[in-house]
């Protein structure tokens, strides 16, 4: 990790602790002792990438065991081999890793320094569980098809195999272990009470058969537990104490309790606590919505920078203090609502403005000659690395007769009010000096080649008239320096802050100007730019090194606007 990356993390560690009910909850427990010590869990199912409503959850569970001296268990709750993959697990530990990164490194439960925990790791345990619940009368193996499951269970009828003898259960579920029945044919279900009030009670499944291959333990197993199985003999197996849900889970919890208190475990048992997932405008976050996304090539991959993966923000340039200062920002509570995506692009501001090094870039050049600066002369020109930092220091950018600015900062018939370059106007050069435009160059088409200006050689930034004042200041690139650089402007995936606004196809309101590339003109330092650097192309955007650059061709992705400019466009509607 860099310096700046370190000093960033231990100011995050000194900011005081976030507050909300489940915190609350957990300070409690800590003051009566309740526990050894405090034990939570993000258990992810390896199905697909994380998402930002993950964050969250991340930054939930795993803040929680920093701030009250406990562990947190990164453990993948793989128990449907037909949907998860090697590719999903790599993925996620990725991702959890980057996003605490310096911030909970010794709270991070793992049995190695690179392996998470796996729900497959306790099957045979869980396999026993379950024969212990059919050795108490309290599971029953049912031959009723998914139909037929799903309707008695709606209507509240018990299944014509519920009453089946320990004995003959045993028999079939050893069989089932075995791989003696072909898929769907068989499932154990819990005996609970069939017409409940909450639907999870009614004999829910425990297990089905599946003769599938499992990422994990390959063709050991041909059935597999249900989720909701699985999951709380998990949390106890690992000794947690604090099993931190999404409130869908709510309806759950009876079950997860349960399930823990029918098998007379001799340890203290897990408790579930629900809060509020995160929605965010603008966003999709189903998984299944977002592998259409991919598969349908609407997007370049998971880690597509337009992407509310948790690995597509990172290569868009966020960094995961900003994204850690947004979890902590929005809070934890029992109440569903949508969060403005603008909260969390001013985290990101917020957290790059204090970061970001300086740089000049011109993203749609038109060229400047300054026609009294001498020919083949270079000049070294101070510029500062970040006004935000004293510590970051100045730069040296080189400066010539043959400039570029940017187009925008031209207008040959300027609107009211423009205050950059125009048909005899004054304007400054950030760093440099006041120059006046002359004349204006245009091809046989009429369009504008090169603009003849000349400069105003006592009036550098710094010098003994540089006091001088004109009313705008515009960046620009000395031509003899430039470096061409691949520049992605990336901007919010969706034109509706509700995709899927009354039922309608979340793909029809895709933003067509989500990314736009251009071949931009950079001062030199950034032909050395690396990947953990974020930068400030002035006056335009910040902007991160993308994993596509090669030596000497590098790749920028627009990380974030240095405006709104949503909110300014939303406020003329």
């Amino acid at each position: 990790m860099s310096t700046q990356s370190t000093d960033n993390a231990n100011n995050a560690a000194a900011a005081p602790a976030p507050s909300d009910f489940i915190r609350d909850i957990v300070a409690q427990h800590v003051t009566e002792k309740k526990y050894p010590q405090i034990h939570t869990r993000f258990p992810p199912e390896p199905n697909g990438y994380l998402h930002i409503g993950h964050a969250k959850s991340i930054c939930l569970n795993f803040g929680i065991a920093r701030e009250f001296g406990g562990v947190c268990n990164l453990r993948m709750d793989d128990t449907n081999p037909t949907k998860e993959d090697v590719e999903y697990v790599e993925s996620i530990q990725a991702d959890v890793n980057w996003l605490i990164a310096g911030w909970a490194d010794k709270h991070l439960g793992l049995k190695t320094a690179s392996e998470p925990f796996f729900a497959s790791d306790y099957f045979d345990q869980i396999y026993d569980f379950a024969v212990a619940l059919i050795k108490k009368g309290k599971a029953f193996v049912c031959d009723m098809t998914p139909d037929q499951t799903d309707e008695y269970r709606r209507l509240g009828k018990p299944s014509p195999f519920r009453d089946r003898t320990v004995e003959e259960n045993l028999d079939l579920f050893t069989r089932m272990k075995a791989g003696e029945f072909p898929d769907g044919t068989r499932v154990l279900r819990a005996k609970i009470i069939v017409d409940s009030p909450n639907i999870w009670l009614r004999d829910p499944l425990l297990y089905r058969i599946r003769h599938a291959e499992h990422h994990h333990t390959g063709a050991k197993w041909c059935i597999y537990p249900m989720y909701d199985f699985a999951h709380c003999l998990s949390d106890y197996l690992e000794a947690i104490t604090h099993s931190i849900c999404t409130l869908e889970f709510e309806v759950h919890r009876p079950l997860y309790d349960w399930i823990l208190e029918s098998l007379d475990l001799p340890r203290y048992l897990p408790h579930q606590y629900e809060f509020a997932r995160l929605s965010l405008s603008y966003t999709i976050m189903s998984k299944r919505k977002l592998m259409e996304l991919v598969t349908e090539k609407l997007v370049t991959g998971w880690d597509d920078p337009r992407m509310p993966t948790i690995s597509g923000i990172r290569r868009r340039g966020v960094t995961p203090e900003a994204l850690r200062a947004f979890a902590y920002h929005i809070g934890i509570t029992k109440y569903n609502g949508v969060t403005d995506v603008a909260v969390l692009e001013y985290a990101i501001r917020e957290d790059l403005n204090a970061r970001a090094q300086r740089r000049l870039a011109v993203l749609r050049p038109i060229k400047v000659v300054l026609t009294n600066y001498p020919e083949g002369q270079t000049e070294q020109l101070t510029a500062i690395n970040n006004p935000q930092d004293e510590t970051a220091g100045t730069r040296q950018i080189p400066f010539t007769r043959e400039l570029f600015i940017e187009r925008d900062d031209f207008a040959e018939v300027p609107p009211p009010k423009f205050f950059r370059l125009k048909p005899g106007g004054e304007v400054r050069l950030k760093y440099s000096y006041i120059i006046k435009c002359e004349e204006v160059v245009k091809d046989a088409a009429g369009n504008i080649t090169e603009l003849r200006c000349t400069a105003d050689l006592d009036s550098k930034t710094g010098g003994a008239t540089s006091a001088r004042k004109v009313k705008g200041t515009i960046h620009w690139v000395s031509a003899a320096h430039a470096v061409d650089a691949e520049v992605r402007l990336y901007d919010r995936l969706f034109t509706e802050a509700e995709p899927e606004k009354d039922g309608r196809d979340f793909k029809t309101v895709l933003n067509p100007h989500s990314l736009e590339v251009i071949t931009a003109k950079c001062e030199p330092s950034l032909r050395d730019a690396t990947p953990e650097a974020r930068y400030q192309f002035e006056r335009l955007a910040y902007f991160a090194l993308d994993k596509d650059s090669t030596p000497g061709q590098p790749v920028f992705n627009r990380t974030i606007t240095l405006k709104d400019a949503w909110a300014k466009e939303a406020g003329k509607v």
